[in-house]
């Protein structure tokens, strides 16, 4: 009684984002839930250090670890700018930086591409007097979509992949195809839903790019893209996942121009401890059978989260109740380890879910945030607009190639 009181009470502050007179966010909430579990009994300090899954936070860390690395070699920023020479070509533009984004975020973390192309996006807009919603919402959604298509791509992919034993080729392969379709699909209903917004205006006179963003550095850039080709090339093997990351991290932790400080400074420390905490909330609650009543109440009602379409229908609506990762790391308690269609279908559905409205991805807030430092403005209602039909055309996707 007392874990599924703790849980209720966490995703429903995870859910609110807030708790009412306290400035406490998701992050701070789910950690007083995991702390509340072990005050109240439930968990033991040794279970509950036991419950946090030591692999998933480890590939999680290192491959921050590999984005700060290009980051701070300027890469993300010299690939965004690279892109602005397209501007004449609005719609071409557009189609270079949904590819592009969704390229780099099948790779690489998809909060940091939006982090590292929106404000270059923002300025060269401005400076050509482009709308910017169908850019922005075009970044934001690419960003999401393209994430979906690896175990590498965003957070609770990489939950999804270590805590399922799954293997990168074949996650790949099963995921990359409903993600190329849903990019291909989000575009044209871009191109189509902004076909009249395409049309310069008068340009906005605009500073430079933050000097928080380095300039690009070649050697630092070779570096962080070679350990990204081996660290895929190495998750090809049957290596373990986590130990070729963390390698591979600390080889580029050797440096002799990059300080350690400044690359562990990028690292989401936030995210760590959100995954380290909904472990710890999840376990309480799971040892206190909570999870398995729901799965006979739910089968009672003719309701099974092993069917692929039910499955997918909730991690959407989850995942836009409570976020992504909070939603996967309770749906996937229901799923059989030896069935990986059912991790390869939430991997996905979750992923898409995050298109929905504004606050149903980090990825869509990064983008609002900073685009708004320079003035541009994108309302819930116009990324609602373009993020239903887009979100809706990829769980089409996703269900007619569950179906096939």
């Amino acid at each position: 009684m007392t874990a599924s009181l703790i849980f209720f009470v966490t995703y429903i502050g995870i859910a609110l984002g807030r708790v009412p007179g306290l400035v406490l966010d998701r992050v701070g909430i789910a950690l007083l839930g995991a702390i509340a579990m072990v005050v109240a009994g439930v968990l033991s300090v040794e279970e509950a250090v036991f419950a946090i899954d030591l692999p998933t936070i480890l590939l999680l860390y290192a491959l921050m670890i590999l984005s700060a690395q290009l980051r701070l070699g300027g890469f993300y920023t010299w690939s965004a700018a690279r892109l602005t020479r397209l501007l004449h070509r609005p719609r071409l533009f557009l189609l270079a930086v949904m590819a592009t984004s969704a390229l780099f975020s099948a790779i690489l973390a998809n909060d940091i591409i939006c982090f590292a192309f929106t404000p270059v996006l923002a300025l060269a807009l401005l400076r050509t007097g482009l709308d910017p919603v169908p850019f922005l919402i075009g970044l934001a959604v690419s960003s999401n979509i393209g994430s979906a298509a690896t175990i590498i791509g965003n957070p609770q992919n990489m939950l999804i992949g270590q805590l399922g034993g799954l293997d990168f080729g074949r996650f790949f392969l099963w995921c990359a195809p409903p993600a190329a379709a849903s990019l291909a699909g989000s575009y044209l209903l871009l191109v189509f839903g902004y076909r009249h917004r395409f049309q310069a205006s008068t340009p906005v006179a605009t500073g430079t790019l933050s000097d928080a963003w380095p300039t690009f550095d070649p050697w630092q850039t070779g570096k962080g893209l070679g350990a990204a080709v081996v660290l895929v090339g190495l998750f090809l093997t049957p290596l373990p996942r986590e130990i070729s990351a963390i390698a591979v991290a600390g080889i580029l932790l050797c440096s002799r121009r990059l300080k350690t400080r400044d690359i562990l400074g990028l690292v989401d420390w936030h995210l760590i401890t959100l995954f380290c905490a909904l472990f710890i909330v999840i376990q309480g609650v799971s040892q206190g059978g909570l999870t398995s009543q729901i799965d006979s109440f739910l089968t009672r009602g003719g309701i099974s989260l092993q069917n692929l379409h039910v499955l997918s229908a909730a991690a959407v609506i989850l995942s836009n109740l409570v976020s992504n990762v909070p939603a996967v790391m309770l749906l996937v308690k229901f799923l059989d380890p030896s069935n990986p269609a059912q991790w390869y279908a939430l991997a996905v559905s979750s992923t898409f879910a995050g298109n929905l409205i504004l606050i149903g991805s980090i990825a869509n807030l990064i983008v609002i945030e900073q685009a708004a430092s320079f003035g541009l403005r994108l309302s819930f209602k116009e990324h609602a607009a373009a993020g239903i039909p887009i979100t809706l055309l990829s769980l089409a996707v996703l269900l007619l190639w569950i179906l096939w």
